[in-house]
């Protein structure tokens, strides 16, 4: 049962993911004002503002125990990345982002990885150890955290979603970012109030 669940949220997950693209052609609205992401933004782009769709509040176990929901962080931008350590470009960004979350959370953005795909806890934990990660790392062995954000496209990893401080999905980031792609990123929403 569990690798039928397994198999049908990976059918799924790839048959959302199509062509980059930014605005109202990255997020599909329907009439009961449900909305799914069926694209992302190009390196650096932002949705408008006016074109913005609510993230779902999201909740999950952290690596490390506790929990973490997204609505806590509501007021901060919050770049939620998408990660495993099975994943080769994902183990170069990661500590990477460590070093952007300790120069903005001062300035009302945090960071929370979702390590996704893993059978166990131990590979993350020690990786997270291992490169002094300092900000939430959720674990979601299912993968199923994209799904509740937002219908996020998942067709590869590392993927990216930045939310702004009203909790709208404000960027999709589909394959690895660089600090250099998301620092300028950061600094426009900050400054939005």
């Amino acid at each position: 049962m569990r690798l039928r669940c397994r198999a049908a949220a990976a059918v799924l997950s790839a048959g959302i993911v199509l062509a980059g693209c930014t605005g109202t052609d990255a997020v599909d609205q329907n009439a009961g004002n449900d909305f799914r992401f069926h694209s992302a933004n190009s390196r650096g782009s932002l949705i408008k503002v006016s074109d913005r769709k609510p993230a779902a509040d999201f909740g999950a176990s952290l690596l490390n125990g506790g929990t973490y929901r997204l609505s806590q962080d509501t007021g901060k931008v919050v770049i939620v990345n998408f990660w495993a350590t099975w994943c080769g470009p994902c183990t170069v960004e990661t500590p990477q982002f460590n070093n952007i979350y300790n120069a903005y959370k001062a300035k009302g953005a945090t960071f929370v990885g979702v390590d996704t795909k893993e059978t166990t806890r131990d590979a993350p934990k020690a990786f997270v150890k291992d490169n002094g990660i300092d900000f939430p790392i959720v674990y979601d062995e299912q993968g199923e955290t994209a799904v509740r954000l937002g219908n996020i496209p998942t067709g590869g990893m590392p993927f990216t979603v930045v939310v702004d401080r009203s909790r709208r999905v404000a960027a999709v980031y589909v394959g690895p970012v660089t600090p250099k792609d998301l620092e300028p990123v950061l600094d426009k929403l900050v400054a939005e109030r």
